[in-house]
C-alpha cells in the first residue's frame, strides 16, 4: 500500500488526502466545544502543565519540528489591534495567548491522536522549511511576516499543503474553545474575547474526556 506521506513537498503529484482527514472523528470537538463558556474567572480550573512537561516544551521550542510549528501557528494567528462590538480599540487574541503550541503539544504527547495525523504535522515541518529553502534560501522561522505569509499562501494552493493548514488552523480553534484543562484557552481568555457563555462543571485534569473509564464516556466515543 502507498503510503501517504512519502512525498518530498507539499506539491508531491503523488499525494492523497489522508483518511484522518476525510473521515475525521468530530467527537473530540464536539465534546470540548461543548463545554465552551465564560464566566468569572475564579470559575475556571487551573491547569498548567507540570514543572517536568514545561521544561520540555521550553527546551523543545528551540529546535525542530516545534521550533517551525510555533513559528506557523503564531502566524496563523498573530498579534493585532482590532476593533470590539463596542468600537474601541483592543488587542486581537493570537496563538500565543491561548497557548496554541502547549495545546498542539498535549494533542501530540497526551491525547490519543492518530498516528497518521501527527506523522502528517510532523512531516510538513520537513515540507515547509524546504519550500522555503528553495523558495527564500532561509528556514521558515528565519523570514520576516511577508515572506511567511507567501509562503503559507503559496502552499495553500496545494492539497497537501491546504491540508496540513487547516489541521493546524482547526487546532487553534480547539486550543481556543477548550477549558483550560486540555492545555489552551488560559483563564478562559478565548472564551471572553469571543463573548461566550455555556457550559458548567468544566473538567479538571484527571476528568479529561480520555482520562474517563470506559462506560463513563459519550456513547459513540472510542
Amino acid at each position: 500500500m502507498t503510503t501517504l506521506f512519502s512525498g518530498k513537498s507539499f506539491f508531491d503529484e503523488s499525494y492523497q488526502t489522508p483518511e484522518f482527514i476525510k473521515n475525521k472523528n468530530l467527537t473530540r470537538r464536539r465534546l470540548l466545544k461543548s463545554a465552551a463558556g465564560v464566566g468569572a474567572a475564579s470559575v475556571f480550573p487551573a491547569f498548567s502543565f507540570n514543572a517536568d512537561v514545561q521544561k520540555a516544551l521550553s527546551s523543545l521550542l528551540n529546535s525542530d519540528p516545534w521550533l517551525t510549528l510555533n513559528a506557523t501557528l503564531e502566524h496563523l494567528l498573530p498579534e493585532s489591534p482590532t476593533t470590539n462590538s463596542n468600537n474601541t480599540t483592543a488587542q486581537d487574541i493570537s496563538a500565543k495567548q491561548i497557548n496554541a503550541t502547549a495545546y498542539l503539544y498535549q494533542i501530540m504527547t497526551i491525547q490519543p491522536t492518530e498516528q497518521a495525523e501527527k506523522d502528517f504535522i510532523l512531516k510538513g515541518v520537513g515540507w515547509l522549511n524546504g519550500y522555503a529553502q528553495s523558495e527564500k534560501k532561509q528556514s521558515f522561522v528565519e523570514l520576516g511576516f511577508t515572506e511567511k505569509e507567501q509562503l503559507l499562501k503559496g502552499i495553500n494552493q496545494s492539497r497537501a499543503g491546504q491540508n496540513w493548514l487547516n489541521t493546524l488552523l482547526g487546532y487553534i480553534f480547539e486550543a481556543m474553545l477548550t477549558p483550560a484543562a486540555y492545555g489552551g484557552n488560559p483563564k478562559g481568555i478565548g472564551w471572553q474575547w469571543l463573548e461566550h457563555q455555556g457550559g458548567f462543571p468544566l473538567p479538571e485534569k484527571g476528568q479529561r474526556y480520555f482520562e474517563l473509564p470506559p462506560r463513563a464516556k459519550p456513547q459513540g466515543h472510542k
